[in-house]
């Protein structure tokens, strides 16, 4: 079952004009019963689904207040990490990238997203192919650059391919070495503006992101860095990084925050949750 917000969705020859420009069309996938199943980060219990219903509700909720069409579609695998819709797909301009999953359990997952776009009449723009691996968690767009995370997912060949990809929509990529343990660049890096950076303290290196201006969170605070941008300068964040949240803040970022606990616990971020479609 799909539901969708209170517009018809209508896609135009663009989707993503630019990578923190207005969101106005998103893909999220509902948190199954599975969520209970997978292993929390250190120091976190594990999630609990009923929460993890509700809070991705209010999550869709607000997109919806912001004036994004929201798309949720409902989980039909058995793997707890399946509600990281933004692993499945990048969305450049003329169409949306096709990743191919690290862990075998969650390939399927790319088909399926495959044949809702076809339902959404979303081109294919390309896709990562066997034997390459890359998730969608890895590549952050901010101004004209694809950020490619390198870390314990995906593989060379996955982020030469994506780079290959990247390039030919107009984005120069540049790889970022993860600390160890860090699950995926998204989870611990975002985009606030086509020239801001907001970067979690030790997880990834500042210096990967030259060019850009950097707002860096303290140790404790890295998952505060996985932003959504709603717009330029405009943010969707966890409320539970109080201080991640002040400095950003003083950097003169809005940020709306929500509680999103239960996927904090997996290390899952509101920009991972969150398939961006279309942007302008």
């Amino acid at each position: 079952m799909t539901t969708h917000g209170r517009h018809t969705v209508n896609f135009g020859p663009r989707l993503v004009a630019t990578a923190t420009g207005r969101l106005t069309t998103a893909v999220l996938m509902r948190p199954s019963p599975a969520i209970e199943r997978a292993t929390p980060i250190a120091g976190e219990p594990g999630a609990i689904y009923e929460r993890a219903l509700e809070q991705h509700a209010v999550l869709c909720e607000v997109l919806k207040y912001h004036g994004v069409e929201v798309d949720v579609v409902d989980s039909v695998g058995t793997d707890p990490y399946e509600t990281s819709a933004g692993d499945a797909a990048v969305a450049f301009e003329d169409g949306a990238a096709l990743m191919r999953l690290t862990p075998l359990s969650r390939r399927a997952e790319v088909d399926r997203m495959e044949a809702h776009f076809a339902r959404l009449d979303v081109p294919i723009a390309g896709h990562v192919a066997a034997p390459a691996l890359l998730d969608g968690s890895d590549v952050l767009l901010a101004g004209r650059t694809a950020f490619v995370g390198v870390g314990a997912r995906g593989n060379e060949l996955g982020r030469s391919g994506f780079a290959a990809l990247a390039r030919a929509h107009g984005y120069e990529p540049v790889e970022v070495r993860l600390a160890d343990g860090v699950p995926a660049l998204r989870a611990v890096a975002g985009a606030a503006s086509s020239d801001t950076i907001v970067v979690g303290g030790g997880a990834v290196d500042p210096a990967a992101f030259e060019g850009f201006r950097t707002v860096v969170l303290d140790l404790g605070e890295e998952q505060a860095a996985g932003v959504l941008p709603l717009d330029e300068r405009l943010v969707l964040a966890d409320i539970r990084f109080r201080t991640g949240l002040t400095a950003m803040r003083r950097a003169g970022i809005t940020v709306e925050a929500i509680d999103l606990y239960e996927f904090t616990k997996l290390g899952l971020t509101p920009s991972m949750l969150t398939l961006a479609l279309r942007r302008e």
